[in-house]
């Protein structure tokens, strides 16, 4: 495992834009992927997005193509969600994930959360319409 430490969520308007950062230590050079899930109140946990380490394959649930951008800076051991044109359904705690064990390589593996061993705090995102 690894310790993952979230930054960046705050109060927006809707159309407006936040950047979430998740910093890795520990372990971090045995990451396979990294990942965001958001869970709003009375809902479960969902994929937003992933990116694996190594060869930057990214993957996004549809309601997020084109208003969201994840990114990874491997020097700094680092996960970026850019987001952007926010809407008020976007509300909700968004969590970093990451793989250490490989769990995601497998086909859909990477949009579920059971594929990452590694979680953050997470950090709180709310978006007024």
């Amino acid at each position: 495992q690894v310790q993952l430490v979230e930054s960046g969520g705050g109060l927006v308007q809707a159309g407006g834009s936040l950047r979430l950062s998740c910093a890795a230590s520990g372990r971090s050079f045995s990451v396979y992927a990294m990942a965001w899930f958001r869970q709003a109140p009375g809902s479960e946990r969902e994929f937003v997005a992933a990116v694996t380490w190594s060869a930057g394959s990214i993957y996004y649930r549809d309601s997020v193509k084109g208003r969201f951008s994840i990114s990874r800076d491997n020097a700094k051991n680092t996960v970026y969600l850019q987001m952007n044109s926010l809407k008020a359904e976007d509300t909700a705690d968004y969590y970093c994930a990451a793989d250490t064990r490989k769990a995601t390589y497998d086909g859909d593996a990477v949009y579920d959360a059971f594929g990452y061993d590694s979680w953050g705090q997470g950090t709180q995102v709310t978006v007024s319409s």
